[in-house]
């Protein structure tokens, strides 16, 4: 097959995933037909819960393991759609459907990446193993994702994560940590004045967090960012509220872990108690001089820095972004994918990874 065979068949396949209806937690479907077409091809996938993934042939203990990673799941659709989202539509060089372009784009394109280096005389050629993962519950961060599949895998070297980035590499990504907050009052009548209101007891704290600023800042992430996405208090008008809760959203850079983030964030408070909901969805960069870093310059591309979260998050060991398709169309309505886009995708991942 040429590079024609592999583009036509990477669009078939989005197509019929985009016909699927796959939220994250409810993949199942999606992901029976990826391995379907996955043993039609000729591969021998392994699956957990929706995870699915697939080792080329001559995998050698003693050699790197280079995974190509992307996922199956989207998010739900907005209320904007002007479209039907589960309907694939070609209008010109656009393929529109939800997860057209987060991340279907970069799903099929590195499994027919795979395929090319599944082939028996490529194999034989490579001095590196490959594996081909496809991941679920992305988009919500979920247990039963990527941090589910990857103690199941072999030891992993590099990984290529196919998130939308316009085929430039994202060498680093911002961390995240959810983190609520309370604020405590003691509740009294309205009408008198009796009581803590545990809303003013909470109003110098949400205003130091909205102007706070961490020191280091990264040169390809920038400054950490701290947003109060949620408040809530009160149950009544006339009843002094006893309690305030509200929820800040932290992206942190590579220079902080989120750990420190909160013990420091924690001793400016004067009043409110925060609580972490988790510490593993950390910041994460490959160093500069990474080979596959390198070799991504030598082809002329440009690294940066992404401030949205992906499957890298959680991977303990280098890797970098580089997909089809654009992150501002991600989670937007009418979301769509360039077919020359997927094309160009695939000529440039086989001349990174040196493919004939």
């Amino acid at each position: 097959m040429n590079s024609t065979n592999y583009t036509e068949e990477a669009i078939a396949l989005l197509k019929a995933l985009i016909a699927i209806p796959r939220v994250s937690r409810q993949e199942t479907e999606a992901a029976d037909l990826l391995c379907h077409q996955m043993e039609q091809w000729g591969l021998t996938p392994s699956r957990d819960s929706n995870n699915v993934w697939a080792v080329a042939r001559g995998y050698n203990a003693q050699r790197p393991t280079l995974l190509l990673n992307a996922h199956i799941d989207t998010v739900k659709p907005v209320s904007t759609w002007t479209r039907q989202p589960n309907q694939p539509v070609v209008e010109g060089d656009r393929l529109y459907g939800l997860g057209a372009n987060d991340c279907g784009g970069g799903l099929v394109t590195l499994l027919q990446i795979f395929r090319m280096l599944n082939q028996e005389d490529a194999a034989a050629r490579r001095n590196h193993n490959t594996i081909f993962l496809a991941t679920a519950e992305e988009e919500v961060s979920g247990k039963e994702g990527v941090g589910r599949v990857l103690p199941l895998l072999p030891p992993i070297s590099v990984a290529i994560v196919g998130e939308p980035t316009g085929m430039q590499p994202a060498v680093a990504e911002k961390g995240l940590m959810v983190i609520d907050g309370y604020a405590h009052g003691i509740s009294g009548h309205a009408a008198r004045n009796e009581g803590v209101n545990a809303i003013y007891e909470a109003l110098d704290d949400l205003c130091l967090l909205r102007s706070y600023q961490f020191e280091k800042v990264s040169p390809l992430l920038g400054p950490n960012k701290l947003t109060v996405t949620q408040v809530e208090s009160g149950t009544q008008h006339n009843v002094v509220p006893d309690l305030l809760h509200f929820v800040l959203d932290v992206r942190t850079n590579e220079y902080y872990r989120n750990e420190d983030v909160l013990a420091e964030l924690q001793g400016q408070m004067k009043k409110c108690e925060l609580k972490a909901r988790s510490y593993r969805l950390r910041s994460s960069s490959i160093p500069m001089d990474h080979p596959l870093v390198q070799r991504c310059l030598a082809l002329g591309l440009t690294p940066y820095g992404s401030p949205t979260l992906s499957d890298k998050a959680q991977m303990p060991f280098p890797s970098l972004k580089l997909g089809p398709g654009l992150s501002a169309r991600s989670h937007s309505a009418d979301e769509f994918i360039l077919l020359s886009e997927i094309e160009q995708a695939l000529h440039l991942y086989k001349a990174l990874l040196d493919i004939q």
